[in-house]
Parts: structure tokens; C-alpha cells; sequence
């Protein structure tokens, strides 16, 4: 049977079928309440005047509903990641050259090595400790600490988001594995705890730096267990109070790496613990919306076309906006991209449709 101009398959009752794939209600029936997956055959027009577009696009899979995700995806935001880190690795060789070439307008406690000293006044300065056990003393050397303290900052602020994105890029390609997997038990499981296996791991670093840097003190530089831990909880959380610090150029050096590390992880683990909290709020706002009476000011409310009837898809998006998933702007964005691919003004969509809206 042709229909505007395009060939269309028959059903095995006869008839020609709607743009959706299945055959119109009769005149005043209600239409189903209940969604159904399906798959729309394409016309014979649409198949010889565009390919498949899994022939097109290769991370699409023809026959399923689901599509194979990007390997950018997979990657996660390993790219990201090592520009920080290139740009981390300048910061500190920057600093290193400038202030060993200003390390005589430098004052205070300083080793035998005036990289590790460079070196090690550019970490502490770009994590914000500031130790006070080596400071600058001149105009200009303040000047210079100034321009890389408010660099150090930026930098810092930039490396822990992308760090943040790179430590969880395994748990994305699981969540990705496991959805192509089908294994939609072990896909809500892993969803469900992502924050939390996120805190967790960051809490294992945290205990991991906290231990290191208190057995490196007490061993290299002299100090008692609890003068040690004292000074590794005051440099983590960038207090440097300056009254217990690195002295020795075996400490400044790994102080370097250490420093950095570890203020990074503590900053993830209490970001972590935040999001953590939201999330379980988020759950319990959604258990009181799923939970309670539906009354009929909620229908009055959910009844977004006017015609005094709630139907499925209405019910799903007044929820949502209870919830705070999704807002009034953005489904009337969503109906405006709907109503520019419904080329025949059929109410609903099809592969002719979407040729016809996007060409080429």
C-alpha cells in the first residue's frame, strides 16, 4: 500500500499500518495505558534512500534496544586527567626553577639542597599548608609566591575534579558491562552504592596516607608517634600551624609527592561524605513522593494537555518534577524537538519521519 508516497508494509490482519509500527485505535477507543517496547519496521523508500544506521554508526547495534557504548565512554577522563597532570608537572617545575633562583631572598629553615627546598616551598604553597618554616623575604620573592599561590590554587581545584572522574572510571565501565551484560541485578547494585563505593575508596587512601606519612616522620625525621600524627592530620587538612614540619632533605623530598596526594584525598573523602548525605535524601524525598495519597489536586496538576485525563506518560512526568528530575522548561523543549520530527504531524515518530526532519 503506498501512503504519501512511501511503500507501506501490510499487517498480517490486511491492514496498512500507523507511523508508529502498530495499527490505529478504532474512533473513540481509549488508547492503551500501559508503554510497550517495539520495534517500527522502516519503509521500503526509507531503507534505499538512507543505509541502516548501524552500517553508519558501528556503536550502534542492530536488532537490540540498547546501544554499545563510546570508547571515550569507556575511557573515562583519562585525556582530562593527564593534561591536569602535564599541567601539574609545569606548576612544579616552574616553581622549582623560580625559587631556587630566588632561594636567597628566601628566610627560614633550610637543608643542604636548594632544589629539594625549591621544590618543596612550591608544594606546600600550591596546597595551601604553609608550613612557615620557609618563607620569602624580599619584595620581590613575595611577589613571586603571590603569582604561584593563586596558580596553585586553580590547579589544584581543576586536578581534584579530574581525579575525581579518573578514579571512578572503572566503576563507569562496569556499570557499562553490566548493562550489556543484562545483568540489570547486579547494574542496580552497583548504581545504588556508587557514592558509596566512592567514599569508601577514598577513606582507604586516606588511612593509607595518614599511616605513610606518620611512620615516614617518626622514622626519618625523629618524631614521636603522636608529634608525627599530629603534624600529618595538621598537613592534610592544610592547617600547617608550622610548629612541627619537614626538616630533613629526605623529608622535604618525599613531602613533595605526599603533600600532594594526600590533600587531594582528603578533599575527595569529604566531598564524597557530602554527596553521600545528598543522595540519601534525595532517596528519602523520593520514597515520601512514591509513597504517599494521590489526591486530585495532584491530577488537577498532572493533567498538563487540559482534556481532564491523566494518562501514563502524564503521571510519570508530574512524579518527576516532584522529584526535582526534570523541569517544566525542559519538557516543553523536549515537546518542541518531538513536534519538529513529526514530519506528517501524526503524533508520533518514525524512521520516515526522522529522514524527512534530518536530512542527510
Amino acid at each position: 500500500m503506498v501512503e504519501n508516497g512511501v511503500e507501506q508494509p501490510l499487517l498480517q490482519g490486511g491492514g496498512p499500518p500507523n507511523n508508529a509500527g502498530h495499527a490505529k485505535p478504532p474512533p473513540g477507543a481509549r488508547p492503551p495505558r500501559r508503554f510497550r517496547r517495539c520495534r517500527t519496521a522502516p519503509s521500503t523508500d526509507a531503507a534505499q534512500e538512507s543505509p541502516p544506521r548501524s552500517q553508519q554508526d558501528p556503536s550502534l547495534q542492530r536488532g537490540t534496544t540498547q546501544l554499545a557504548p563510546p570508547k571515550e565512554l569507556l575511557r573515562g577522563a583519562r585525556p582530562s586527567f593527564r593534561l591536569v597532570g602535564v599541567l601539574l608537572l609545569a606548576y612544579l617545575l616552574a616553581g622549582t626553577v623560580a625559587f631556587y633562583l630566588a632561594m636567597d631572598h628566601m628566610s627560614g629553615d633550610r637543608t643542604g639542597s636548594r632544589v629539594v627546598d625549591a621544590l618543596y616551598f612550591s608544594v606546600v604553597t600550591m596546597t595551601t599548608v604553609g608550613y612557615g618554616d620557609l618563607v620569602p623575604s624580599s619584595d620581590a620573592a613575595k611577589l613571586l609566591a603571590c603569582a604561584f599561590a593563586f596558580a596553585g590554587v586553580a590547579l589544584v581545584g581543576t586536578f581534584l575534579s579530574k581525579a575525581a572522574d579518573y578514579l571512578v572510571e572503572k566503576q563507569e565501565a562496569l556499570l557499562f558491562r553490566a548493562l550489556h551484560a543484562r545483568n540489570r541485578k547486579a547494574l542496580r547494585v552497583v548504581e545504588a552504592n556508587r557514592v558509596r563505593y566512592k567514599l569508601y575508596t577514598a577513606a582507604a587512601l586516606l588511612a593509607a596516607a595518614l599511616a605513610s606519612g606518620t611512620a615516614f616522620m617518626v622514622e626519618v625525621e625523629g618524631m614521636r608517634p603522636v608529634d608525627a600524627f599530629y603534624c600529618v592530620c595538621a598537613t592534610v587538612t592544610t592547617l600547617g600551624y608550622g610548629d612541627q614540619s619537614f626538616s630533613s632533605v629526605a623529608g622535604r623530598a618525599f613531602a613533595a609527592a605526599w603533600i600532594t596526594v594526600s590533600t587531594v584525598v582528603v578533599a575527595l573523602f569529604f566531598l564524597y561524605a557530602a554527596e553521600l548525605g545528598a543522595e540519601r535524601r534525595q532517596r528519602a524525598l523520593a520514597r515520601w513522593v512514591l509513597r504517599r495519597r494521590t489526591t486530585c489536586t495532584d491530577l488537577e496538576a498532572a493533567d498538563m494537555d487540559g482534556d481532564h485525563r491523566v494518562g501514563a506518560a502524564d503521571f510519570v512526568l508530574y512524579k518527576l518534577k516532584e522529584l526535582g528530575k526534570i523541569s517544566q522548561e525542559e519538557i516543553a523543549e523536549f515537546l518542541e524537538e518531538f513536534d519538529e520530527l513529526d514530519a506528517d504531524n501524526s503524533g508520533t515518530l518514525s524512521p520516515h519521519d526522522l529522514i524527512v526532519a534530518q536530512p542527510g
